[in-house]
């Protein structure tokens, strides 16, 4: 018989949602899954109707505007942490000591040490955890992972790694908790890079040193009065200083040997989810772009000079594809790649061992992210 998973969701914007929804969904894709996750508590201190929409939308059993109250609640298996950064250590620590499994989006902590507390915590729980590194569950991200381990692409040579939007270009973006270090911790380091410095690792290996720089391209933004999102307009709200950073670029020594670039930015004018990587070995080479989810370029088995690439389209045979799609060529959305995500952690409670990118791989992140910024700091290389 399945065991039931009673969870609870703090933090209740787009991302709660988000986890809300795959959970309602996981069993859908993946009805063979020895767990039903129940949504049983939202907790949210915003007075903007979502937790209305929770209870008469969503089918939840009863909100709090108090995290602790639902962390301390007995019939909670299993606790989301999708609020803002400054929330996710207090929350996570809590809900570990009280014996909750735990779904906690990047980037876990506002710093190295917060990420830690909270991997020590979940370990000392025992208790099974998942972290949103969602972009490693792409099936052509699987695909790509498991050419360059099966050698198809020779010697890792030199990697390239982007993470580029623009929700932070307009000079009258609200200053919002993301843009102040007590609250958010770093900028985009912490946002989008821990993204491509995962994948980075995911598919091409471990990373083993990074010199980066950071910039802040706007200093100055309008005080968010009664605004959360991150793309929301300041107006006149008084300009306060912008404490964490725009940009980075970086280098990076794989410890194959490999090179690598990573540049992330939240303020690159026409740029919108711009994610991918590209691999490029002795032998080969394979790209993925985030915005093209459903296609891998390819370029195999031919000579070294003037080969071209191919485009391979995932199809059922390809990662997880074949549990939301029949045929090749049917994209999956970002939301399918949560549900996994979803699967992967309520297949770790029932298994009792890690399946899919948890706590331990935000810890490897999170010291990359710590490495990046001292990095900056020192204007020197960084040894992990």
């Amino acid at each position: 018989m399945a065991q039931d998973v009673n969870v609870g969701i703090v933090g209740f914007g787009w991302m709660g949602q988000v986890h809300a929804k795959a959970l309602t969904r996981v069993r859908q894709h993946y009805p063979g899954l020895d767990a039903v996750p129940r949504l049983v508590a939202v907790a949210d201190p915003a007075d903007d109707g979502r937790l209305d929409y929770a209870r008469d939308i969503l089918g939840v059993a009863w909100t709090t505007p108090d995290w602790n109250e639902l962390v301390g609640h007995d019939d909670i298996d299993l606790v989301c942490v999708a609020g803002p950064n400054f929330t996710h250590r207090d929350v996570a620590v809590a809900a570990a000591k009280a014996g909750k499994h735990l779904w906690i989006e990047k980037p876990a902590g506002r710093n190295l040490a917060e990420t830690q507390e909270i991997a020590e915590a979940i370990a000392a729980a025992g208790v099974a955890s998942a972290v949103g590194f969602n972009y490693r569950n792409a099936p052509a991200v699987e695909l790509a992972r498991s050419l360059v381990e099966s050698g198809r692409i020779g010697e890792i040579r030199h990697v390239r790694v982007q993470m580029l939007g623009d929700y932070s270009a307009h000079p009258d973006g609200a200053l919002t908790w993301r843009f102040v270090r007590e609250l958010a911790g770093s900028g985009v380091v912490g946002d989008l890079a821990s993204h491509g410095l995962d994948l980075a690792q995911y598919v091409a290996g471990p990373i083993a040193a990074v010199l980066a720089e950071t910039s802040t391209f706007i200093t100055e933004r309008p005080a968010a009065i009664g605004a959360s999102s991150h793309f929301a307009r300041g107006g006149e709200g008084p300009l306060r200083p912008v404490e964490n950073e725009d940009h980075v670029v970086a280098m990076l020594r794989f410890a194959s040997g490999g090179k690598g670039v990573l540049e992330a930015s939240r303020a690159s004018v026409g740029e919108q989810n711009s994610y991918g990587f590209e691999v490029h070995g002795s032998t080969g080479s394979l790209a993925w772009d985030f915005r093209r989810m459903g296609e891998l370029q390819l370029c195999l088995d031919q000579d070294y000079q003037g080969a071209s690439w191919t485009t391979h389209r995932v199809g059922p045979n390809d990662g997880q594809a074949g549990v939301f799609q029949p045929d090749t060529a049917i994209p999956l959305s970002f939301d399918d790649l949560k549900v996994i995500e979803a699967k992967r952690l309520l297949a770790s409670i029932v298994i009792g061992t890690p399946e899919g990118a948890a706590i331990a791989d935000m810890v490897l992140a999170a010291r990359l992210v710590d490495a990046t910024l001292r990095s900056d700091a020192a204007k020197r290389w960084v040894t992990l």
